[in-house]
């Protein structure tokens, strides 16, 4: 799924390398070990459609998800996004996206996230720099 080259590319900010099993596998190892990493499996009808996560980055909670093609454009990130959201304490949370992928900014917008800053910066999914959004979902809009 992190290797499908349509979702790297929408992704835009990914691993290096994301052919790279052994790097990926240490990177999943980093994730379940970290006990401030909350981390969920997204699933569709039984079976696999993607992850769903929050972490900490430079002392901000930031979410981020991962969806499979196949589980695109049927509402499945929102309600992975919303179930994370509500399992997650602290506010506010961030998340980034690339400025075209049109899909994870819609979800983030309809997960009441709203847009904080933008930035440019070198994207290894597209081998080039390219515009990221910053988003922050706050105490006062989402009740917590």
């Amino acid at each position: 799924m992190m290797r499908d080259p349509e979702g790297v590319a929408m992704a835009a900010f990914t691993a290096e390398d994301p052919s790279d099993r052994d790097a990926f596998d240490a990177w999943i190892a980093r994730q379940r070990g970290d006990g401030g990493v909350l981390y969920q499996v997204v699933t569709e009808n039984g079976g696999f459609a993607g992850t769903a996560a929050v972490f900490t980055i430079d002392g901000d909670r930031e979410v981020s998800f991962w969806i499979a093609r196949h589980a695109w454009n049927r509402g499945v990130a929102t309600a992975a996004l919303r179930l994370l959201v509500s399992r997650e304490p602290v506010r506010p949370l961030f998340a980034r996206a690339a400025a075209h992928n049109a899909g994870s900014l819609a979800v983030l917008q309809h997960s009441g996230f709203t847009e904080v800053s933008r930035n440019v910066a070198y994207a290894p999914g597209l081998g080039r720099e390219t515009e990221e959004i910053v988003f922050a979902l706050l105490p006062a809009l989402d009740g917590a």
